[in-house]
């Protein structure tokens, strides 16, 4: 799957309509609490699209990282491909780094076209909107994270979120455009949250064959904050132990985010890995290091 940067500047003047008794359909649960990231959008056109795709399914958080066009949202080909989604668009929180995208988000799906090397193992995009699901009935917010459409997602990218997702398409002919990748994703995602696909309940768990484990009933999960400052810890720990040397890292530090990708990790697990990096800093003459107190 790839997004062309070329995009179809005539929009169809026409949307389906709602179904009798849908008109006000209101928003609740997994809707309000997902947000949909784009990174570094080139074209105006395909973030107006992608709020409309949005709006046609019963989404509207709208996040943008380091648009090309930095007041995107009052772009006039935006407001034009957004045909109706204009709310969707002038709401679009537009920041820096992902890092500020998925500020207090405990669960993160990328879309990627590439097979990584590192990252979290993919799923196709019914498995892990099937994997959304189990997160948002902890409560918290989720993101669905996007690439830009020349080059995707850089592995930087990848790594940071929780888990992955490619769309099976056409091996011959592969190119989505953005807002179409958005669609399909924010589609296959309202059936979940609908109850149209099985229940988030009855769905098998995603743990074993390379999906993440599900923490218990009542468990608090670890947001994507906490696990980044984890990581930190964590690094120097292995540099003070001389385990990782800095100048020649050889993909460690990809490897255990790998790892702990699988395992969905819950506050007091992030709480307890940070409790031995901190030992083991103090032990070296370390003090705490770089940036763990936060």
């Amino acid at each position: 799957m790839a997004y062309p940067d070329s995009l179809d500047s005539h929009a169809t003047s026409h949307a389906t309509a709602p179904a009798s008794g849908d008109a006000h359909e209101p928003l609740r649960g997994g809707f309000t609490s997902t947000r949909f990231v784009l990174v570094e959008p080139s074209h105006p056109g395909n973030v107006g699209a992608a709020a409309r795709a949005l709006k046609t399914m019963g989404f509207s958080r709208l996040v943008l990282v380091a648009p090309r066009v930095p007041q995107v949202h009052c772009d006039p080909e935006a407001v034009a491909m957004a045909s109706g989604a204009d709310d969707v668009l002038a709401a679009a929180h537009i920041v820096p780094t992902l890092a500020d995208a998925l500020a207090g988000v405990q669960w993160s799906l990328a879309l990627t076209a590439r097979t990584r090397e590192y990252g979290p193992p993919p799923a196709a995009p019914r498995q892990a909107v099937q994997d959304a699901c189990r997160q948002a009935v902890h409560g918290g917010d989720i993101a669905l994270v996007f690439g830009n459409e020349r080059t995707g997602l850089s592995n930087d990218d990848v790594e940071r979120c929780s888990a992955l997702a490619h769309i099976p398409a056409n091996p011959a002919y592969s190119s989505l455009n953005l807002a179409q990748a958005v669609q399909v994703l924010s589609y296959e995602l309202r059936l979940a949250y609908l109850g149209e696909s099985a229940p988030a309940a009855a769905l098998p768990a995603a743990g074993g064959a390379g999906g993440a484990a599900q923490p218990a009933a009542g468990s608090p999960l670890a947001t994507s904050d906490d696990i980044e400052r984890m990581y930190v810890h964590l690094e120097n720990a292995l540099i003070a132990l001389e385990f990782l040397d800095p100048a020649n890292p050889k993909k460690l530090m990809s490897r255990l985010r790998r790892l702990f990708a699988r395992s969905g990790l819950e506050r007091e697990e992030v709480n307890i890995v940070r409790g031995i990096a901190k030992h083991i800093l103090l032990l070296k003459g370390k003090g705490e290091g770089r940036g763990e107190n936060r």
